[in-house]
């Protein structure tokens, strides 16, 4: 076809190519272990989310082949019409005593978590005060509510106490007009960790709740993985809500919200992504559950994990990149500019190594980088060899 929209589609996509903003799909043709088949070439992958190694467990495959022969492939319509099956429940009832939440709901990708949670709780006449750097999901949902919107500077929580005291002072007598908190619990693409505390006095001062999407942070942070509340020991909180995923850390698909039983209901009720979506296959919520139980039961996997957090951030420190203050095992490489960034990226895979390039608008102007994230299951051996080639690209290209 050769229609005057292709036409007008080839000339944008050109205009991607010119700016080093185009991007192709990877073609992995193995499971998502520590190394993976690209393309015909094995790579030591250091670019997945399935942080604590879950999307192969045995223990987790076995649950969701016993799911699939009990249940079948598909729940076959939304929870709110003949979807709703006693698996779903169950693991709504594990990830809500998981988060130490007094229910949950469960959606079928986190991003529609994100969406259906933020439209239905707030709209026209509300406010939001939205991390610069949260994910695009709540950038989306915090658009698509209607609501006043304010983007904070980065984790700063005196910012979001002045912004608050203005909101009071202009709307003092809106005694139903909402203010949401939004921020990620560790952000996708720095690694760093909200300062959830801090959050949550201003919160607290102002009537305001607070909404962490804990995607990033489930099943890693916190002494028994539960998450950014738990890292800082914030054991409960009534204006604290926590949404997730099971698509990460979790090895699995679809997201979560963690709250209240009033909440949870309303968001049956009201949350448009729950209500008009088929629900998660069986087999996919007998993973999440069994991911959830392995998390309980052998803490040494997420020990592994940080292990190898330290050995590789240590190296690259030592070698002289800056990673941004990372926390986690979320490893970002500063390199700033975006051709550079995408030499630096081909340069590894020809080396071997998989750690994809980070560019606008993914994140801000000149701040390209390439984006490390660690698994519990690699080893010394594929972390060594990855700071082996990162000291020889960094070198050939002048970024050390």
């Amino acid at each position: 076809m050769n229609s005057r929209l292709d036409q007008l589609l080839r000339k944008e996509i050109e205009k991607l190519k010119g700016a080093e903003l185009y991007r192709i799909l990877k073609r992995i043709e193995s499971p998502m272990n520590p190394t993976v088949v690209i393309e015909g070439r094995e790579l030591i992958l250091f670019s997945s989310n399935n942080y604590l190694g879950l999307a192969t467990h045995p223990k987790l495959k076995e649950a969701s082949l016993h799911a699939l022969n009990r249940y079948g492939t598909g729940s076959g319509a939304s929870r709110l019409i003949s979807g709703n099956m006693d698996i779903h429940e169950e693991l709504e009832r594990r990830i809500a005593q998981f988060k130490n939440c007094e229910a949950a709901i469960v959606f079928p990708t986190g991003y529609m978590a994100n969406i259906g949670l933020i439209t239905s709780l707030a709209g026209k006449g509300d406010l939001i005060l939205s991390d610069e750097l949260n994910h695009a999901s709540i950038i989306d949902g915090c658009r698509l509510s209607g609501a006043d919107i304010q983007i904070y500077p980065h984790k700063d929580a005196k910012a979001l106490w002045h912004m608050l005291s203005e909101d009071d002072e202009a709307f003092v007598d809106e005694v139903n007009r909402k203010r949401i908190i939004i921020t990620d619990g560790v952000f996708s693409m720095d690694g760093d960790i909200a300062s959830l505390p801090d959050i949550l006095r201003v919160a607290e001062e102002y009537d305001a709740f607070v909404i962490v999407d804990d995607a990033h942070s489930t099943g890693v942070l916190g002494e028994g993985g539960r998450g950014t509340a738990e890292h800082y020991n914030i054991s409960n909180s009534e204006n604290l809500i926590q949404m997730g995923t099971f698509s990460k850390a979790l090895g699995g698909m679809g997201g979560f919200v963690a709250g209240s039983e009033v909440l949870i209901d309303y968001l049956k009720n009201r949350a448009r992504c729950f209500v008009y979506s088929t629900a998660l296959p069986p087999s996919v919520c007998a993973s999440s559950i069994a991911a959830i139980d392995l998390i309980d039961s052998e803490p040494g996997i997420r020990q592994s994990l940080w292990r190898n957090v330290g050995m590789l951030i240590r190296g690259l420190h030592d070698l002289g990149y800056d990673t941004m203050g990372s926390q986690t095992h979320i490893v970002p490489i500063l390199i700033r500019d975006t051709g550079q960034t995408m030499k630096f990226a081909q340069a590894l895979i020809d080396a071997g190594i998989y750690a994809p390039g980070i560019r606008p608008p993914t994140v801000p102007e000149k701040m390209s980088r390439i984006r490390v994230s660690l698994m519990a299951s690699h080893n010394d051996e594929h972390i060594n060899r990855a700071l082996t080639v990162f000291q020889d690209v960094g070198r050939r290209l002048s970024i050390i």
